[in-house]
């Protein structure tokens, strides 16, 4: 198992833990959102560990906040990271999977990748283009032994929002909360069995699919989902407290 990421201490901790209970991780420190380096890694780990057969594009960023109050770096690094970076590690996976007869690409993506949110504008591009390259790459390789699966997830309980609860829009917390563990188990499941997409929660899945579908039923329940989410928001930033 091959763990890259911009923090190296977290990596090698992982990978000790790894290798404590019998596994072989390699623990290499890369930015993603630098295309670069993408064929570098890739390179790498196939090389050290004698093949790929499981991609797992899990990085992201965000600026939030309203586009024109972020500067260009900002919003490019945001599509840099959780766009490009999937793009680029996908293309450079496809010639080491098709030699070994198959694999598997498991893009995380959002529920802001299927309905559009305030103070979120690029992020939920990316997102939604994340999604959209997925499906399309996938019938690209209809045949080929090698799938292509999105996981949508809603809040998860880390950093990623845990730690900027004032910036986070209050409709965010108007869906269920999950874990890292139960997100990981629907990348372990997707890698292994290739569905198309995976959420945590069917309500959201349905209450997403429902809202970009009828655009106008969506800003009438808004105000009542923002209301929701602020009282969810208020009971993490006591339990913060």
């Amino acid at each position: 198992m091959a763990l890259a990421a911009r923090t190296l201490a977290p990596l090698n901790a992982l990978a000790e833990e790894i290798t404590r209970v019998g596994g072989k991780a390699l623990a290499v420190q890369t930015d993603v959102g630098d295309t670069r380096s993408s064929a570098a890694l890739v390179e790498r780990v196939a090389s050290e560990l004698g093949g790929i057969d499981i991609l797992v594009n899990n990085a992201g960023a965000n600026h939030r906040g309203l586009v024109e109050e972020r500067s260009l770096e900002e919003l490019s690094q945001i599509v840099a990271v959780n766009l490009m970076a999937p793009i680029a590690l996908s293309r450079a996976v496809l010639p080491h999977m098709r030699r070994r007869g198959g694999g598997s690409i498991v893009n995380v993506a959002s529920l802001a990748g299927r309905v559009p949110f305030p103070h979120e504008a690029t992020y939920c591009a990316t997102k939604f283009g994340l999604r959209a390259f997925s499906f399309a790459l996938a019938e690209e390789l209809a045949g080929s032994g090698i799938r292509v699966s999105v996981v949508s997830p809603g809040p998860v309980d880390t950093g990623f929002i845990m730690e900027d609860l004032d910036h986070v829009p209050d409709l965010v917390f108007s869906q269920p909360m999950s874990t890292p563990e139960q997100i990981a188990a629907l990348i372990v499941d997707s890698a292994l069995h290739g569905p198309r997409e995976r959420t945590p929660s069917r309500m959201s899945s349905y209450t997403t699919t429902i809202a970009y579908l009828f655009p106008t039923l969506r800003k009438r329940l808004t105000p009542l989902l923002e209301r929701r989410g602020r009282a969810v928001k208020e009971r993490y930033r006591r339990r913060a407290t």
